[in-house]
């Protein structure tokens, strides 16, 4: 062992006994630095990773690795020396292990001084390691197969220029085999299996984050075959002139059982896919706790099939083995519950008509062009999701995400499929059960609690409902297994004690039937289940087929595996009024927020214009409320007083996009409904130097003309809230590494109003970041440079989203219900008319009015500080300024949700997203000092060698030199005694 390291340090050494090692690593390293921070633009990618520097490391490699062993054994053959190394004691096992890792330290020394590029860019946003050290990891295994490559070629070979190109084009065809270039004319399975046999492919698994011991094997077996290869021949230049015995058949014999074991443990290996490490931050490419979870409620087997073309677009066939891969975890996390298929449709005809005839799959149009012709390629890219009746389909828009490069690049990646897959296989498994038996999925009894007054004081129509609440308890009761029961109490029995009580616990009150009827009455349904309660609301149309429903919504709260259900209300669009050339429409528009809830979840319309929310709702959205009515006030209001969540995007202004960037204020109409609960928007707007860019038209001066251009500027209305602005412990924020505010007013919390409420700050401004009162939305950079605004005021944190949890108390306390209340029109409409015909006919009809002052403490409001950034016209702008898809304000709305409705798992799974975790902002000169700062550390790491070299060079010198004067000594010494 002790000769094998004195191998390979004389070789190490030797490398630096001229400067073409030095040459070899400036040009690796100033290439390597090019292609990051010039070819690949890593700055206007504004993506934390390193994946640009390892993208090129296989064909970096190709030509070092070539140019450092080609005069490995090449340069012994010249010099001749190498019969004398062969006819030493030393073995050639030990010989060629000593120059191996000779090479290998100096690659191991070229990758070492590029790690201050994965620093800087950690210092620079939130790196993910675990790909760094995958990526390092996968570039010394990748550059010992082309060093034992490159030595068996050398020793083949007595001309270095010869070893030089031959080592070049064995490894470049390796890398070729499993290119996405050549595999782009094979199917599916013609290209998974050249993915197995290609280099780099290979090496782009290892660099996500995943060590596969299969993928490492495969770089052990090829050094293990040409360290083998590389023996033998020298051991065949020792045996050169001999006849051949029984010692060289046995080494032939040898040489031919290692290399082909060394082979066939691949194919031996391939099946294994449990031999993996997943290093990334989260584990985003393993499967998950709540996935399994899920898997676990499974009763009917489950079927996954994937719909996968040979022919598909290129960019989205090295996707395919990845999804293969996650789709068997599924089957062997799911047992014999989970069946798991592939299937290409135009080898199965029956399957390819079931699939568009059942489930609506239909092959996609891709184009595609290549050198010599441009195509178009129908192909399938779908996962099918089926579980008994029920099922849901994803399509490559739902697994991919799209980002561009610049205008001719695309880099297409699995968004996260994971998820993807999860929640799909979440919504069938719970819209079966959903369909089946409503107890079963009930752990604990629950009791309905009617307080209904006696029937001489009820209307007659809510007599009739009582009857049918019977009827309705019966059958629940009859099918809950013993989980329902039912019961009947006169809240004004026993001197109205349990009225009173129904006051001060939930805020109830006596109904009326009209404005004019004095009679008063009780008619409140309550579902207990341990400490949890669930008010059951009073249908509008007094139906019995609507209490079922509403009965019904209220013991879903009680179970897992349904559906729920989300309110959502935004402004109405203006109707088309054609005679007066108005084409209609306006207003913002939330088409991704809906697609993206609707995903998981029943997205519902809801017009609180009568004073109520849907009965069936779970949760209340208001998105960019403008001018509420009080009636639709109290509809919110009192949805809250009935514990629900009420989650609100809301601003004191309104932004004009159209023409010249402008704003007006606009009273949302709950300004002092969030006043009376502790809450208050101010009439102002937060501005912050940690901003994203905007689209802004500006003028410019040329030649004495003022020309209007648009212009990407960094936007301080856009409020970029990073990690350290988010609130993590709430999990709403997970999976988000960034989210823009657009123009949003800082939030005060009234902490008064507030005692013995839970109150999370969830998203805050940079300590930058200052407010202001002015209306001025264009920047103007003459006068103010950089920011473009003046700055005003103190700078400071500030508060653009916060959480409050707890009881409420009604902002209609002690205020008649406006249910009873006419509006305008209808007083306009009454003086017109006679008073007494009036006053007999609103006595007439039957007007429920009933509100509660109280809420229990599971009551939430969530408050976001901005009416525009869940927008689509916003979200797109920031798509096209980021060129991808930007969905992060939707995403954080989707987490709020599942955290209020408390789905954990889903959350977590989103939480590992692969989404792009953005730089933190920086300034022009920042990025040419961070990009000049690395070159100056290769700069410095070469001269460090250089210094070390000379210092080695002078021991050297110093010991040869006493190596001879101790030689002279000793031959004049016995000179002397030979006189």
């Amino acid at each position: 062992m002790s000769t094998l390291f004195r191998i390979a340090r004389k070789e190490f050494g030797a490398f630096f006994s001229s400067p073409v090692a030095f040459i070899f690593l400036g040009t690796f390293l100033a290439t390597s630095l090019f292609i990051f921070f010039w070819v690949e633009t890593f700055f206007s990618q504004n993506i934390t990773e390193v994946r640009a520097l390892f993208e090129w490391m296989p064909i970096l490699l190709i030509f070092l690795v070539a140019a450092i062993t080609m005069r490995m054994w090449a340069e012994e053959h010249r010099a001749g020396t190498l019969e004398f190394l062969l006819t030493s004691p030393i073995q050639p096992i030990t010989l060629v292990l000593g120059k191996f890792l000779a090479c290998l330290a100096l690659i191991g020394l070229a990758l070492l001084m590029t790690v201050p590029l994965a620093v800087t860019v950690s210092y620079l946003g939130p790196l993910d390691w675990g790909p760094v050290l995958g990526g390092y990891l996968a570039s010394l295994f990748l550059a010992a197969a082309y060093i034992s490559i490159g030595l068996f070629v050398s020793a083949k070979s007595e001309n270095q220029i010869v070893s030089l190109i031959t080592t070049s084009l064995i490894c470049g065809l390796l890398y070729l085999i499993g290119s996405d270039t050549l595999s782009a004319f094979f199917g599916n399975k013609g290209s998974e299996i050249l993915q197995m046999l290609g280099s780099g492919s290979r090496f782009n698994s290892i660099t996500r984050g995943v060590i596969d011991f299969r993928d490492l094997y495969y770089y052990l077996g090829i050094m293990g075959v040409f360290l083998c290869l590389n023996v033998y021949s020298l051991e065949k230049i020792r045996w050169a002139g001999n006849a051949t015995n029984r010692l060289h058949r046995a080494w032939q014999l040898a040489c031919t059982l290692l290399i082909a074991n060394f082979l066939a443990a691949n194919f031996w290996l391939a099946p294994l896919g449990e031999l993996r490490s997943d290093m990334t931050d989260g584990d985003i490419y393993s499967i998950s706790d709540a996935t399994r979870s899920y898997l676990r409620q499974i009763q009917e087997p489950l079927l996954i099939r994937g719909y996968f073309s040979a022919q598909t677009h290129p960019l989205l066939a090295p996707l395919v083995p990845r999804l293969r891969d996650l789709l068997a975890e599924y089957a062997i996390a799911g047992k014999n519950k989970v069946r798991v298929e592939f299937v290409d449709p135009a080898d199965h005809p029956d399957l390819e008509q079931e699939a568009g005839q059942k489930y609506g799959i239909r092959p996609v149009p891709f184009q595609t062009s290549s050198k010599y012709q441009a195509s178009v390629t129908n192909s399938y890219f779908d996962i099918l999701i089926r579980y008994g009746d029920q099922y849901e389909t994803l399509g490559f828009r739902d697994l991919i995400e799209v980002k561009a490069q610049d205008e001719q690049h695309l880099n297409v990646e699995l968004r996260n499929p994971e998820y993807d897959i999860t929640r799909a296989i979440k919504k069938v498994l719970y819209s079966y059960q959903a369909g089946g038996d409503l107890f079963s999925s009930i752990k604990k009894p629950v009791e309905l609690t009617a307080y209904f007054s006696a029937d001489a004081r009820l209307p007659k129509e809510l007599v009739k409902l009582k009857a049918d609440l019977t009827d309705l308890s019966q059958e629940l009761k009859a099918g809950s297994n013993g989980r329902f029961t039912f019961s009947i109490t006169d809240p004004e029995a026993n001197n109205g004690s349990i009225a009173e009580q129904l006051s001060q616990e939930y805020g109830f009150r006596p109904m009326a039937a009209s404005i004019f009827d004095r009679n008063t009455f009780w008619f409140y349904m309550l579902l207990h289940s341990g400490d949890q309660v669930v008010e059951v609301p009073l249908p509008e149309d007094l139906q019995k087929e609507s209490l079922q429903r509403a009965i019904n919504a209220g013991l879903k709260r009680f179970a897992t595996g349904f559906t729920k259900n989300i309110a959502l209300s935004v402004p109405k669009s203006m109707p088309p009024m054609p005679q007066y050339g108005i084409p209609g429409g306006g207003g913002p528009k939330f088409t991704a927020l809906r697609e993206l809830l609707s995903q998981e979840h029943t997205v519902i319309d809801a017009d609180l214009t009568k004073g109520q929310v849907p009965s069936e709702a779970d949760i209340l959205i208001l998105a960019a409320p403008e001018e509420l009515s009080e009636k639709e006030v109290f509809a919110v209001d009192q949805f809250l007083m009935q514990g629900g969540t009420v989650i609100v995007a809301a601003s004191p202004y309104t932004i004009d996009l159209r023409g010249k960037l402008s704003i007006t204020a606009k009273k949302t109409g709950l300004e002092d409904w969030l006043k009376h609960n502790g809450l208050v928007l101010e009439q102002q707007m937060v501005l912050d130097p940690q901003n994203t860019p905007f689209p802004v038209p500006v003028q410019r001066n040329l030649g004495g003309f003022m020309i209007q251009e648009t212009q990407l500027v960094n936007y301080p209305y856009f409020v970029d809230i990073r990690s350290d602005g988010m609130h993590q412990e709430s999990g709403i924020t997970s999976g988000l590494q960034q989210v823009t505010m657009n123009w949003p007013s800082p939030i005060t919390v009234d902490p008064e109003k507030n005692k013995g409420r839970h109150v999370t700050r969830l998203l805050e401004s940079s300590a930058k970041s200052w407010v202001t009162a002015s209306t001025v939305l264009q920047p103007d950079f003459q006068t103010y440079k950089e920011l473009g605004f003046a700055v005003e005021g103190d700078q400071k944190h500030h508060l653009v989203a916060a959480v409050v949890e707890g009881g409420f108390t009604s902002y209609f306390t002690g205020k008649p219900s406006p249910l009873l209340k006419k509006d305008e029109n209808d007083e306009k409409a009454e003086q017109a008319a006679q008073q007494e015909e009036q006053e007999d006919k609103e006595k007439e009809e039957q007007v429920i009015a009933r509100q509660l002052d109280k809420s229990p403490d599971t009551s939430r409001i969530i408050l976001f500080a901005s009416s525009s950034f869940l927008s689509d016209t916003v979200l797109n702008i920031s798509s096209s300024v980021n060129r991808t898809s930007y969905l992060g304000p939707v995403q954080l709305m989707a987490n709020t949700v599942d955290w209020s409705l408390e789905d954990r798992g889903l959350l977590s799974i989103r939480g590992r997203s692969h989404f792009s975790r953005p730089l933190h902002p920086i300034t022009k000169d920042e990025q040419l000092f961070w990009e000049y700062l690395n070159y100056a550390f290769v700069l410095f790491g070469l001269i460090i060698i250089w210094l070390f070299r000379l210092c080695i060079r002078k021991q050297a010198e110093k010991r040869q030199l006493a190596f001879l004067q101790f030689d002279q000594s000793e031959q004049s010494e016995t000179g002397r005694v030979s006189s």
